[in-house]
């Protein structure tokens, strides 16, 4: 809890005189105004958060948590729950959908195990800050502790302070957990009182009873352990997941250490909220990847307040949204650096 508390408590606004220098160097650039659109805001916001007028974010590490969830076993996917062990040890090894991503944006993948349902080989490359092996079925009762759900956000502040440490200068959270959306979906209907049928999606593939069994697990989780929405970890801890835990945890640090993070899709921009409801000031430092095909993606942004850059009818997952937006961020920095203003074009001329 302690460690929660002193990320909170470094969390500072950008800053704004940047963002202020920022915007009037791209207004006098050698360009229509506002012709490059969302890449100009963009610069604009790297500038706030870190304070420079050129950022910088040459060092990109997008981290992948992953954890199990036991309301599997209510039949919400037909994906078989060895799909999560699977898939976190192909990370390492560079087989995934996001991995395959990451080597064209120079992108180091980091995989964490925040409750991956079984143990994980110590020498496959994963970093172990397992809570607990998988969450509660929902459905039957919470997902996890309060002490355990804090506990996941921690392992996300842990993970990504130290790779800050190292130099990383732009995160990306990414997840793996078959189940994922159904929870992520129970977070998002608690905090916006939508009814579940209203929000549920595919996901990854949906079990026999269709997208109205899926809604009707929320809806029961929801009414069973009954989360308060406006406690957010007592959120996370009866309906949410390790994972997500974790990403908001991630979203927290980057913050804390004054650095910007890139959010995936539907499950990312979940975890976003709960980093949000936690500390507001961190919506500051979260740039929003892709519009996900999740039906409650678009809600979850728009509760947010953040707007997705890019619409690719993607729906993976695992971080992959976020590392194909990645490119976008290098080309508003170069902006910065090498457009020129007519007074600088003029000059140059003359030479």
């Amino acid at each position: 809890m302690q460690l929660l508390h002193d990320t909170i408590q470094n969390i500072q606004g950008a800053d704004k005189n940047s963002r202020e220098q920022a915007r009037k160097r791209i207004d006098i650039l050698c360009k229509p105004p506002g012709s490059l659109g969302k890449l100009e805001s963009i610069a604009v916001q790297l500038s706030g958060i870190t304070g420079q007028l050129y950022p910088m974010i040459d060092k990109k590490v997008m981290i992948v948590c992953a954890a199990d969830h036991g309301v599997c076993e209510e039949g919400v996917t037909p994906n078989p729950q060895e799909v999560t062990l699977f898939q976190t040890l192909n990370f390492p090894k560079g087989g995934t959908g996001v991995c395959a991503i990451a080597s064209v944006t120079n992108t180091k993948v980091v995989t964490v195990d925040v409750g991956v349902k079984e143990d994980i080989p110590l020498n496959a490359d994963v970093i172990i800050q397992k809570v607990k092996y998988g969450t509660g079925n929902i459905a039957q009762g919470p997902a996890m502790s309060r002490e355990e759900a804090i506990q996941s956000i921690e392992v996300g502040i842990r993970v990504a302070t130290d790779e800050i440490t190292k130099g990383a200068n732009l995160l990306g959270t990414g997840e793996m957990g078959i189940g994922n959306t159904t929870p992520s979906t129970a977070i998002l209907a608690v905090l916006t009182g939508y009814d579940p049928i209203q929000i549920t999606g595919f996901g990854a593939g949906v079990g026999q009873g269709g997208i109205a069994h899926k809604a009707a697990v929320i809806e029961k989780a929801i009414m069973l352990n009954q989360p308060n929405p406006n406690d957010i970890i007592d959120v996370l801890a009866k309906v949410g997941g390790l994972e997500i835990g974790a990403m908001a945890g991630i979203i927290l640090a980057a913050a804390s250490h004054r650095k910007p993070v890139v959010i995936d899709g539907f499950i990312s921009t979940i975890a976003a909220l709960i980093a949000y409801q936690i500390e507001p000031k961190v919506k500051d430092f979260i740039i929003a990847s892709h519009a996900s095909e999740e039906p409650g993606a678009k809600i979850a942004a728009e509760l947010l307040g953040v707007e997705p850059m890019l619409h690719m009818n993607m729906r993976l997952g695992e971080g992959s949204g976020a590392a194909l937006a990645f490119p976008l961020l290098d080309a508003a920095c170069s902006m910065m650096k090498n457009m020129v203003t007519l007074e600088e074009a003029t000059n140059l001329l003359a030479k």
